[in-house]
């Protein structure tokens, strides 16, 4: 074998041997969360929606945990984002859903480089950031916030800490 040959399949060995010890997470079982205020998302598999792509939950402080579900938008395809809290079920008005709703808009999200794109669909890679706009300021002027609620605010980034089992 040449040095040349030797080289190169060692190479492949240990790019092999790498990608396999850090596989990657898939978006539905990624957790991630803010380093300001403690804050966690935990992403979850979506089952059985023709609507909803992305299912998951944020944990804020004093056990308020939101709903959060994305919905791609059409014409201009966007991963609309909707964070909900005590939501009624079942048959549910425009006006009721508008009321449990505490934060609504695209989510972003980002590599180690800083290169912005839209939320990835369930299946693909768990970026290594996420971003909420304007989060920090919905949550504050939201019912759920205060004496009542949480009190720490999240930061409108998210980076990724883990992936569930």
């Amino acid at each position: 074998m040449s040095p040349t040959i030797g080289c190169v399949a060692g190479s492949l060995a240990f790019l092999f041997t790498s990608s396999v010890a850090h596989a990657a997470c898939p978006l539905e079982l990624a957790v991630y969360g803010d380093a300001e205020s403690e804050v966690g998302i935990d992403f979850r598999p979506t089952t059985d929606s023709a609507t909803v792509t992305n299912t998951f939950k944020m944990v804020l402080d004093k056990g308020v945990v939101l709903d959060g579900i994305v919905m791609w938008t059409d014409g201009v395809a966007r991963p609309h984002g909707s964070l909900m809290y005590k939501c009624p079920t079942g048959d549910v008005t425009g006006e009721e859903l508008a009321a449990c709703t505490l934060w609504e808009g695209v989510i972003y999200s980002s590599d180690d480089k800083g290169n912005i794109a839209l939320l990835p669909a369930e299946g693909l890679e768990a970026p290594k950031s996420l971003i909420f706009p304007d989060l920090g300021a919905s949550l504050q002027m939201s019912a759920a916030y205060g004496e009542n609620g949480f009190s720490k605010v999240p930061w409108d980034v998210f980076v990724l800490k883990g992936c569930q089992e």
